[in-house]
C-alpha cells in the first residue's frame, strides 16, 4: 500500500461504525477524506469472526431495521437480515414462557395475557408503554425528564414482580447491567424500537455492516494498521509520518479518545461475555431469545443463532448457540450446566467453540442522559457512541453529526 498523504481535508481516526460514517458523508459532500485503522480490520467492536465454517460476532449483537439512522444510511435487502423470532421466551421456576406482543404473535397472545410476568395492570400497563412510546416521532423521547429505568418503571405503576421477572431479565441483554440504572429515555428509545422494528442478524455475520459502509468509500481511504500516536486541529501524527488536514475526526471508542482529547469526561463501561456452543443439534427449535429470569444464574439470554441465519453455521446439522453473561469473565462449566436447564437437554456433548470477553462493550448511560453530547472538543472533532446513545443507532448519528459540523465550519472558513 502506498504512503500516506502529506495533505488532505480531513483524517478521520478510528474505522469503527462512527469514523466510517463519518467518513461516507465527508467524501459525499466532495472532501478529501483519509481513514486510520490502528487494528487489522474495520469495524471496532462490531467484528465476526469465522472459524471453521462457524460465523463468530464478537460479542452477541443484533441489527434493529427500527433504527431510523440504519434505514437512512444502509442497504438493509444487500445485507440478507435473518431475523429472530419477535418477543423473547422466558424462563422462570423451571418453564419457559412465551412474551411477545400479541398485535403481531396470535401464537404468543395466550401465553403473555396469562403468563406469570405480574398481574392484568402490568400488562395492560405495558401495552400502553409500548402504544405511547412506539407513537409519533423518537426525538421527543430522547428530550423527556430523565431518571433511572428503575424509577421510571415504578413511577409508572409496574409492580416490583413485573420487573423482576420480564424488565430485568429482558433489559440486562440491552443494557448489560441487571440494575436497571441506565437512562430512561434510552430505555423508552430501545422499547420504540423492539415494538416498531425487527431484530436481525446479516447472513454473513454483523461485520457485514461495516464493510458495506466501507465498500462506499473511495478506494484508498481506510489504512488499517495505522494508529494515531497524536491528534492536532490540523494534523495527525503516525509512527511513519505527519498528515496535515483542514479539520481532524476523532471516532475512537471513549477509553482512546481520552487519550487524544484529554477533556472528554470519563466514561464507565459495562462489560459482556459471549460464549458459543456447537450443539450436535438445535435444542430449541426456532430462533428466539431465551431469557434467564434467576438472577444467581450465569446466564442473561442466550440464542440458537442458526435458527435464524443457517449461514452461521458450517451446513452440518450442528446448531450454533450464542449465550451472554454479564461481566468480562465466566466458568464456562456453570455456563454449560445452565444451558442444559435452560434448553431441558444435555449439553455435555456440547463443543465449546470460543469465548470473547469484551470489557469495553458499552459505555454506560445512567440518568440523566444526554444523547447529543458536543461533537466540537478541543479544536477537534468526536463522534461515537459516547457522544450519543450506547447503540448501533448512537454510533452512525454521531458520525453524522461529527460529519456536519466539519461541513458546516469548513464552509464558514472557506
Amino acid at each position: 500500500m502506498a504512503g500516506l498523504p502529506a495533505t488532505c481535508d480531513v483524517v478521520v481516526v478510528g474505522a469503527g461504525l462512527a469514523g466510517l460514517a463519518a467518513t461516507r458523508r465527508l467524501q459525499a459532500a466532495g472532501l478529501d477524506v483519509l481513514l486510520l485503522e490502528a487494528g487489522d480490520a474495520i469495524g471496532g467492536r462490531v467484528r465476526t469472526d469465522l472459524v471453521d465454517g462457524w460465523r463468530l460476532d464478537r460479542g452477541f449483537q443484533v441489527l434493529n431495521t427500527a433504527y431510523p439512522e440504519v434505514r437512512r444510511t444502509v442497504d438493509l435487502a444487500a445485507l440478507e437480515l435473518r431475523e429472530l423470532t419477535r418477543g423473547a421466551l422466558l424462563h422462570l421456576d423451571g418453564v419457559r414462557h412465551r412474551i411477545a406482543d400479541p398485535r403481531r404473535d396470535l401464537r404468543g397472545a395466550r401465553s403473555t395475557l396469562t403468563g406469570p410476568v405480574g398481574g392484568l395492570g402490568d400488562k395492560v400497563r405495558l401495552a400502553a408503554l409500548a402504544a405511547r412510546v412506539s407513537a409519533g416521532r423518537g426525538r421527543r423521547l430522547v428530550r423527556a425528564a430523565d431518571e433511572p429505568t428503575l424509577e421510571g418503571l415504578r413511577r409508572r405503576h409496574f409492580s416490583d414482580r413485573a420487573i423482576d421477572v420480564f424488565f430485568r431479565p429482558f433489559f440486562a441483554g440491552v443494557f448489560l447491567e441487571d440494575d436497571l440504572s441506565t437512562s430512561r429515555r434510552f430505555h423508552d428509545v430501545m422499547l420504540r424500537m423492539f415494538v416498531r422494528g425487527r431484530s436481525t442478524v446479516p447472513a454473513a455475520g454483523m461485520a457485514a455492516l461495516p464493510q458495506q459502509l466501507a465498500d462506499r468509500l473511495a478506494p484508498g481511504t481506510v489504512r488499517l494498521a495505522t494508529p494515531a500516536r497524536s491528534l492536532a486541529p490540523r494534523s495527525v501524527r503516525t509512527a511513519d509520518a505527519t498528515v496535515a488536514a483542514r479539520a481532524v475526526v476523532c471516532a475512537t471508542d471513549a477509553a482512546a479518545a481520552r487519550n487524544f482529547v484529554p477533556s472528554l469526561s470519563p466514561v464507565d463501561w459495562h462489560a459482556v461475555t459471549t460464549v458459543y456452543h456447537a450443539a450436535p443439534h438445535d435444542p430449541l427449535g426456532e430462533p428466539t431469545l431465551l431469557l434467564d429470569a434467576d438472577r444467581s444464574s450465569p446466564v442473561v439470554n442466550t440464542v440458537v443463532m442458526t435458527a435464524a441465519a443457517p449461514s452461521y453455521g458450517p451446513g452440518d446439522g450442528r446448531a450454533l448457540v450464542a449465550t451472554s453473561v454479564l461481566g468480562s469473565t465466566l466458568d464456562e462449566t456453570a455456563v454449560r450446566r445452565r444451558l442444559a436447564t435452560l434448553y431441558g437437554t444435555a449439553t455435555t456433548a456440547w463443543q465449546h467453540l470460543a469465548t470473547y470477553p469484551v470489557a469495553h462493550a458499552l459505555p454506560a448511560m445512567p440518568a440523566p442522559h444526554d444523547a447529543r453530547r458536543p461533537v466540537r472538543m478541543d479544536g477537534l472533532y468526536v463522534c461515537g457512541d459516547h457522544r450519543d446513545t450506547s447503540s448501533i443507532q448512537g454510533a452512525l448519528v454521531s458520525g453524522r453529526r461529527a460529519a456536519e459540523a466539519v461541513l458546516a465550519d469548513l464552509a464558514g472558513h472557506a
